[in-house]
């Protein structure tokens, strides 16, 4: 335990030291804002936009209406913004924010422009866009709207956002102060125009260099959507009713000004090739005008996201990360059953780490961040680090172990007793498992016709592949017996899925027989065929043999009916069989293979009758199809005892199906000889 100890404070220490440096130097500032787009993305759901900001899109619905209707091309004549603003301010809203540079004059003449600006002048509260030029030096340029515009606007705003280091924007400014004025960002302008601050107040923020974590919805659609062309149209029909003496007609895309009262409208081009757009974390195309408005949103319902990775407190979240990385690998190495102590691991693994994001999520949703990157990596290399610590002084005996029984034991089995050696014992526990025999047909023939050493080349080469298939699915060989392979699945290491492994190890060792022909009948002469069989049921399986030899094996019934299974291939002429228990639990888990009926057996030493599969492939069910499904019609004829109509269609696909074939044979003893009036539609194997 000392040992341990001083390994637990050495890891700890060092890899604290590592990641502070690391953090200091700013190395996890890229992954970090990652990690914080990340936490924006999944969390923009759980906040509504303000039900009183407003936006008012230039579409490229509205710029299809404006030159079919009345003949505008881009840019559109000032004067529709200036009806724009004449509109809201019927309505009474609060501030009307233009996302939009007016640095030349309209190329539609001076009246133009002027009827813009006298609707500005009558409502007094628009925001009009200023762009200031930030050159490498610090210096601050400053481009203007043009002078009619600039006079006659409520308030000049920056449109400049402040970009982090990656070019992303995460957060805003609160404006620009230049040759003693204060120019409030877009998004801000609305709070200045309402009397919720001030200009002094906006001065010293801005001359603090504070800026807004700015709190994103998940897009900026989530905020009440016109189109200029229904602001337009509203506005004309208005006027046009003034002018009728108020004969105007109502329609459901006409909108009353009154909608807009105390509201915050920001209008801004939003047709594609037109709008300016910036990387958010909420989407790397995203429209410039929303940035303004979510810094609006942000400031106005204070969900601005609050900054605490200071230097401390990172330096504290990173120790104690470092600590709990190192701290469960001590007392992991106390336990001594292997499947409790990867329990353990894996436990002291995931839960810290989910716990932790888990946290930094929560707190960001309330509006805190703290780093995420620097303490995880800290956790992960303290964890890696205490645990290869302990692979390395902890190895001389897992070396010896796996060294003593490599010629004896399978890989699984030696890395069972590495992991608790105490299995060195006799004894078997009672599971669930998957067994699967299978023999090669006709081995005797095809043994009498080959010499010592080409008899061994063929077993060595068909058992080898044999193996591999079946090992890399996670099975078990249990032994070779001649041409004979035993094997199971779900022991030694549990396998939730080990019947799909199973039957998909047994159709992917028929495919690899089938490639191998060529090579095989090279040695044999002959076509090589394999039966296999397969089932699933509670056995004992553990070490079972003397206290000087044993082998790592399973026994029990489950066991010798996969044995039958394997041997009765032949009463249907197939090469591949399963029960009911196996295919069932293999299409739980979602297996793509097909299974079609074969019988309902009742093997030599059982009473009972046990349903039967062949599995196929997807590919060879889909070639069978039809073939397949008077099968199983013929199969449910048989099971009612209608052997007439039963063979008559096992007869019809009997050329081409080996079961079908058989079955015509039964159909035929049955009509001769009925069974007895109790009869259930079994199969009554006569061998085994």
């Amino acid at each position: 335990m000392k040992k341990l100890f001083i390994r637990f404070c050495l890891v700890s220490a060092f890899v604290f030291a590592f990641c502070t440096l690391m953090n200091l130097l700013g190395l996890f500032r890229f992954l970090e804002y990652k990690s914080y787009d990340g936490r924006m993305a999944r969390t923009a759901g759980l906040f509504k936009a303000d039900e009183n900001i407003a936006v008012v899109i230039i579409d490229q619905d509205s710029l299809d209406w404006a030159k079919e209707n009345l003949g505008w091309s881009w840019p559109w004549p000032r004067s529709s913004y200036g009806d724009m603003v004449r509109f809201f301010n019927m309505g009474n809203a609060n501030c009307v924010a233009f996302d939009m540079m007016y640095t030349e004059p309209s190329v539609y003449g001076k009246d133009d422009d002027e009827s813009f600006a006298s609707a500005n002048r009558e409502f007094g509260r628009t925001a009009i866009a200023v762009h200031f030029l930030e050159s490498d030096s610090g210096s601050v340029q400053a481009v203007y709207p043009i002078p009619e515009l600039r006079d006659s606007a409520g308030v000049l705003s920056s449109v400049v956002s402040a970009k982090d280091f990656d070019t992303v924007v995460r957060r805003n400014r609160y404006g620009f102060v230049m040759d003693g004025n204060v120019f409030p960002q877009l998004g801000t302008a609305p709070l200045l125009a309402a009397g919720e601050t001030t200009r002094e107040e906006l001065r010293q923020k801005i001359e603090a260099g504070e800026t807004v974590n700015l709190r994103f919805t998940k897009s900026l659609n989530d905020y009440i959507p016109y189109s200029a062309m229904q602001i337009l149209q509203s506005y004309a029909a208005l006027s046009n009713a003034e002018e009728d003496d108020g004969a105007d007609e109502e329609s459901d895309d006409l909108l009353a000004p009154e909608d807009f009262e105390g509201m915050t409208v920001f209008v801004g081009v939003y047709a594609p090739g037109l709008f300016d757009i910036c990387s958010t974390p909420v989407s790397q195309m995203y429209p410039g005008m929303g940035v303004h408005v979510s810094l609006l949103d942000t400031l106005r319902n204070n969900n601005q996201i609050k900054n605490a990775n200071s230097p401390l407190v990172t330096s504290l979240l990173i120790a104690l990360m470092s600590l709990l990385g190192s701290a469960f690998i001590p007392l992991i190495s106390v336990v001594k059953k292997r499947s409790a102590a990867f329990a353990l691991t894996a436990m002291g693994f995931v839960l810290p780490l989910v716990l932790y994001v888990g946290l930094c999520y929560a707190l960001f949703a309330w509006g805190i961040w703290i780093a995420l990157v620097a303490p995880v990596t800290a956790f992960i290399l303290s964890f890696a680090s205490s645990t290869a610590a302990g692979y390395f002084s902890e190895g001389r005996q897992k070396k010896y172990i796996k060294t003593a029984f490599s010629q004896y034991l399978s890989p699984i089995v030696i890395d069972e007793l590495v992991a608790d050696p105490a299995k060195l014992k006799l004894g078997g526990e009672r599971k669930q498992i998957t067994c699967y025999f299978s023999d090669v047909q006709g081995f005797t023939s095809i043994s009498e016709g080959l010499d010592p050493a080409e008899l061994t080349a063929f077993l060595n080469e068909y058992t080898s592949e044999m193996s591999d298939v079946i090992m890399n699915s996670g099975g078990t060989i249990d032994k070779y017996e001649g041409d004979a392979i035993i094997a199971f699945w779900n022991a030694p290491t549990d396998q939730e899925d080990h019947a799909l492994r199973a039957v998909e190890a047994s159709i992917s060792c028929q495919e690899r027989l089938e490639q191998m022909q060529e090579e095989l009948v090279k040695i044999s002469h002959k076509s090589v065929k394999q039966r296999i069989g397969l089932n699933t049921g509670y056995a004992v399986v553990g070490n079972m043999g003397s206290r000087m030899r044993f082998n790592y094996t399973m026994l029990g019934d489950s066991v010798n009916l996969a044995a039958r299974l394997e041997g009765q291939n032949k009463s249907f002429g197939t090469y591949t069989m399963c029960s009911a228990e196996t295919k069932n639990a293999a299409v739980e888990h979602g297996t793509k293979l097909k299974f079609r009926e074969l019988a309902k057996l009742q093997v030599v030493g059982k009473k009972e009758a046990v349903t039967v599969f062949e599995p196929m492939s997807p590919s060879v069910f889909a070639k069978r199809e039809k073939e397949l499904e008077t099968f199983a019609e013929a199969l449910k004829e048989f099971y009612s005892a209608n052997f007439a109509k039963a063979k008559e269609l096992f007869q019809s696909i009997a050329s081409s199906d080996a079961a079908a074939k058989n079955y015509l044979e039964k159909c035929t003893e049955f009509i001769a000889t009925p069974p007895d009036a109790d009869w259930d539609g079994r199969w009554i194997a006569t061998s085994k």
